[in-house]
């Protein structure tokens, strides 16, 4: 199977009532197709300094900040196929590079510094940005359930809905059980809107009509708000 291993786009996000929800997806059926991989459970591995410099950086909103992850779909194993991806934004606009490896490799790579098995300039990205942040290290396990959606006449326009978004700050695996901490209240879901250019027409006046705006929304920028919370009441907590 080929992947897409470079995006530019517009990431616009929502949060939804499952009762909003079910009114886009009504309307989305003359748009928009399932995609490949139609349902699935998405789990992230985010890295960071020991200091958290990334992600406090990103929560500064500044006109440029990045991302360095490690994805797979679904509960992994030491040879599954994973994707480590460096994502960028610049003045809204989201750039992301990722490349595929085993799971065993991609974390030798981020994990030990042992460089990939296949070298690009997508790795020449990456490798960059673990000499410049140093002494990144596994921060934060983040899953979450993912219905993807993609147009019938523009395979760029893209919506997805996440639900049951969950992290945790120990056990950091891609091969361990699914489990963790809610981020998103009971009966919310999480759309992303990713968009090329301009938002199609239908789209725009179904968002207007249903008075459902765009928000700033960071998964990981949500579990380390919680992380410090808990650190400062003095425990953890696993929903």
């Amino acid at each position: 199977m080929s992947y897409q291993n470079t995006f530019k786009r517009y990431e616009l996000k929502y949060l939804l009532t499952r009762k909003q929800k079910e009114i886009i997806q009504n309307a989305m059926e003359a748009y928009m197709m399932g995609d490949e991989y139609g349902k699935s459970t998405i789990c992230n591995i985010y890295f960071d300094t020991p200091d958290s410099l990334l992600i406090r950086r990103s929560l500064e909103k500044p006109i440029y900040k990045e991302k360095l992850r490690v994805r797979s779909y679904g509960r992994a194993k030491e040879n599954s196929t994973v994707f480590v991806e460096l994502k960028k934004k610049y003045k809204s606009v989201v750039y992301k590079r990722r490349v595929s490896a085993t799971q065993k490799e991609a974390m030798d790579y981020l994990g030990k510094g042992i460089p990939m098995p296949i070298q690009n300039q997508i790795t020449e990205e990456i490798d960059y940005a673990m000499e410049l942040y140093q002494n990144l290290q596994p921060a934060v396990y983040l899953s979450y359930e993912r219905e993807a959606f993609y147009g019938k006449e523009d395979r760029e326009l893209r919506i997805t809905f996440d639900e049951n978004i969950l992290w945790r700050n120990e056990d950091i695996s891609l091969c361990s059980e699914v489990y963790g901490t809610s981020i998103l209240e009971p009966g919310m879901v999480l759309m992303e809107v990713k968009i090329a250019g301009a938002m199609p027409l239908w789209l725009s006046r179904l968002l207007s009509e249903n008075q459902i705006y765009k928000t700033s929304f960071s998964k990981y920028g949500c579990a380390y708000k919680q992380m410090i919370q808990n650190q400062y009441h003095g425990g953890k907590k696993y929903a």
